[in-house]
């Protein structure tokens, strides 16, 4: 539609996860006005991020260097995993400053439809962090849909025969402010499991 390198940036803009067309024609659009340091500290921030930024060694997550801060935190308690499916689940996480553990990324959900299986995910790393016997809890806490309950039933039947180790979920169910009538079967399936008792 447009000449040249304008369309390239469309197009390249396009490709990224939650960008149709015309949000990528807008952000193009928005570039070729905007002042040109604005434009610069952004493609900076993009060689930056290429350059700088890998993902921890030990849990998977985003990092400068070799471990994330969060594993190199001695605050935390190396005896509580956290598992997720991606490192923004870590950060979903840490902003509600309750769980004091560590994490296991693990790069996705098993999903066979898409060609996803456990072998391409952090799973035999995952086991690799249990076999000196100081992790005491793992806690699930892959999505509610149908992958992440999939990848979470696979994870609790491989981790069953780990001595000394739970295995729980993440809670989940209604959210608060929401109506009944507009709930999915499987929300409200777990809603009822998940029921806590008030009296008697």
């Amino acid at each position: 539609m447009y000449e040249g390198v304008v369309q390239d940036l469309i197009d390249e803009l396009g490709r990224l996860p939650g960008v149709g067309p015309k949000g990528a024609q807008r952000i193009a659009f928005h570039l070729l006005s905007a002042d040109p340091d604005e434009v610069t500290r952004l493609a900076d921030a993009l060689v930056q991020v290429r350059e700088k930024v890998s993902f921890c060694q030990e849990c998977g997550n985003v990092a400068e260097g070799e471990r994330c801060r969060i594993c190199l935190d001695p605050r935390r308690d190396p005896g509580l995993i956290c598992v997720v499916e991606q490192s923004q689940d870590v950060a979903a996480i840490e902003r509600t400053r309750e769980f004091r553990g560590r994490y296991h990324v693990l790069g996705g959900a098993i999903n066979p439809i898409g060609g996803v299986g456990p072998d391409d995910l952090r799973v035999r790393e995952l086991v690799a962090r249990l076999a000196d016997g100081q992790v005491q809890e793992v806690i699930l806490a892959t999505d509610p849909n149908l992958e992440g309950e999939a990848t979470a039933t696979y994870l609790a039947r491989l981790l069953v025969p780990y001595e000394g180790v739970r295995v729980s979920r993440l809670a989940s169910g209604l959210p608060v402010g929401g109506d009944l009538e507009y709930a999915d079967e499987v929300t409200l399936g777990r809603a009822f499991e998940g029921r806590r008792l008030l009296s008697g």
